[in-house]
């Protein structure tokens, strides 16, 4: 019954054509459903990954996760429905929209939608990128990773880890509880910031190549409203990146390089070098912001100390040499 990771992220949001532009001229997604009352998109083989539900509200409609089997779906239903949260197995009909065979949907203790969901349909045309990229890293990683602000982290934190079965992979404590949860390689698919509010806070999607993203910070510098945190690296998935404002008013993140686990040996703890290695300058904060004062002093803090990540070489072994595992 484990969960296998991101399958697909769904936004309600009154600004569809703005979403349209985004995900495909920035992000470099294809458009594959322009409904009346949704616009789908597509990373990869599967049939979509980010729905965008027309709506007068805005933010996160949904997360997607995905199980191996149907007998995994049971299995969780059934130790959902054990720990006393409501569970709904949903018809073929949203099955349909949703392009997989089975799914139950249930809430998390701060309201947030979830579907868990098992065999979903393969496209049989190749990924059309909205602009020239090299592809997105999917496969059995999934989708990326999600990221919610939380009001109570302790309600929420063995809910996913004890109940949905999510694996710590770090965690922080100061200023805020932020805890970091991996299912697969990838060094997080999940993650809840102890923000005190409720909502999204932003989806990473990965590319396969340094030059996507390089080339994607160009196209967001041409409209600098869009640029949210500058390009940096971060200290614990050593991912390089930059975050975009998305017109829902939550961030997206657009990465290259994540670190890549052993979740069978991966041991979770505790980190205190801040959350970037460099850069990730918070542009949506006023500028004497304190916040943004005290990152940007961590990321130089980390220079002082001569902190950075492994040079990835593309080989698991030697990397793995290199990291001193």
């Amino acid at each position: 019954m484990t969960l296998t990771s991101l399958g697909y992220i769904g936004i309600q949001s009154s600004h569809a054509n703005d979403w349209t532009e985004f995900a495909t001229r920035i992000l470099g997604m294809q458009k594959v459903d322009n409904a009346a009352s949704q616009r789908a998109f597509r990373m990869d083989d599967r049939k979509q990954r980010l729905i965008i539900s027309k709506d007068n509200n805005e933010g996160l409609a949904f997360m997607g996760w995905e199980v191996a089997s149907s007998d995994d779906l049971e299995q969780l239903a059934h130790r959902l429905e054990n720990a006393g949260v409501a569970v709904t197995l949903e018809g073929g009909a949203l099955a349909g929209q949703r392009h997989v065979a089975r799914l139950i949907s249930f809430q998390d203790p701060e309201g947030n939608q979830i579907e868990v969901f098992c065999d979903p349909e393969v496209a049989t045309d190749p990924f059309q990128p909205g602009r020239p990229i090299s592809g997105f890293k999917t496969g059995a990683m999934g989708m990326g990773h999600a990221v919610l602000h939380a009001v109570n982290v302790d309600l929420m934190l063995p809910f996913y880890r004890d109940l949905l079965g999510f694996k710590v992979s770090d965690y922080g404590t100061r200023p805020y509880k932020l805890y970091f949860f991996h299912l697969n390689g990838r060094h997080h698919s999940f993650a809840m910031v102890g923000s005190g509010r409720q909502g999204m806070h932003h989806f990473m999607v990965e590319l396969c190549s340094l030059d996507d993203v390089g080339q994607g910070y160009d196209v967001v510098l041409q409209q600098q409203e869009l640029l949210a945190y500058t390009m940096g690296r971060h200290s614990n998935d050593h991912i390089t990146s930059f975050y975009s404002n998305s017109p829902s008013g939550f961030f997206v993140e657009y990465g290259w390089g994540g670190l890549v686990i052993d979740p069978d040996t991966w041991e979770p703890h505790e980190t205190f070098d801040g959350p970037s290695y460099w850069g990730h300058d918070r542009l949506y904060l006023p500028e004497d912001s304190e916040t943004r004062i005290h990152l940007r002093e961590m990321a130089l803090d980390a220079a002082r100390r001569g902190l950075r990540a492994p040079d990835p070489t593309g080989c698991p072994w030697l990397d793995s040499i290199v990291a001193g595992r």
